[in-house]
């Protein structure tokens, strides 16, 4: 995706489900923003997409030491434990987010309690208010509603704009019903959802990239998929290490 003078490109594709016997799936997206001396990752992902990390930053001929700016939607681990491989980065996140965070009571919440802590103080660590500028072209949007200091991004381009809405809206079926799952207050998402449809309706081709789905534009004021999905699981469900079956979960 081009948007601007900025090309997009999804790091890990995130996936619209939930587990149902082992807590959270925390399948989140990571995108990669690069353009005008700028390479920027929304989002970090879980622990176990560090060597996805890697490996698809290094196809891209990067490491995780070029990434001059990480933006974050939310505290939540699967969207922003792995800030520690790109410490060296500018590292944008909401301050009413960290606000919330850091008096949380620990063990309770899907915050990184010690991480977040760190990020707390982190001299990189920029924190940013409803409506500010994270770089020019890049706003912050305060998004209530899965957390309280939630913020959703839109990179703004000639043509059309880019929204990233974390887990404000984490798939279609939220932005289409209004309804949201995992949410403190389903009215405060509702209204948060509302709001990214105001975003997304201004220019004709805009694209919303949200916390765990495909990219989606707007035809005939549906929303439609850009681009496939993949997610598979592999079990091993014999006597020896080369017996596996594979689980599909794209239906």
């Amino acid at each position: 995706m081009r948007i601007g003078e900025y090309d997009i490109d999804i790091v890990v594709q995130g996936y619209p489900g939930k587990s149902i016997c082992h807590g959270g799936l925390g399948w989140s997206t990571l995108a990669l923003i690069r353009g005008k001396g700028r390479v920027a990752l929304i989002d970090t992902g879980p622990f176990g997409y560090r060597p996805l990390i890697r490996e698809r930053l290094a196809k891209r001929g990067l490491k995780p030491s070029d990434v001059t700016d990480l933006v974050l939607t939310h505290c939540h681990h699967d969207h922003s434990v792995n800030w520690v491989m790109f410490k060296d980065a500018r590292i944008v996140i909401g301050a009413a987010e960290m606000d919330w965070a850091r008096k949380l009571p620990w063990g309770e919440n899907a915050v990184p309690e010690f991480y977040v802590e760190k990020l707390d103080t982190w001299p990189t660590c920029r924190k940013v208010a409803d409506g500010e500028a994270v770089w020019p072209g890049l706003t912050a949007h305060l998004a209530p509603g899965h957390t309280p200091g939630c913020l959703v991004f839109v990179l703004e381009g000639t043509e059309h704009d880019l929204i990233f809405t974390g887990d404000s809206a984490k798939n279609r079926a939220e932005l289409v019903s209004r309804d949201t799952d995992a949410s403190y207050d389903k009215k405060i998402s509702a209204a948060t959802v509302e709001m990214i449809w105001g975003h997304w309706r201004r220019k004709p081709g805009t694209i919303v990239l949200p916390g765990h789905d495909r990219p989606m534009v707007l035809k005939d004021g549906v929303p439609t998929y850009v681009g496939n999905i993949e997610a598979k699981i592999k079990s091993w469900t014999g006597d020896d290490m080369e017996t596996t079956t594979v689980f599909n979960l794209v239906v």
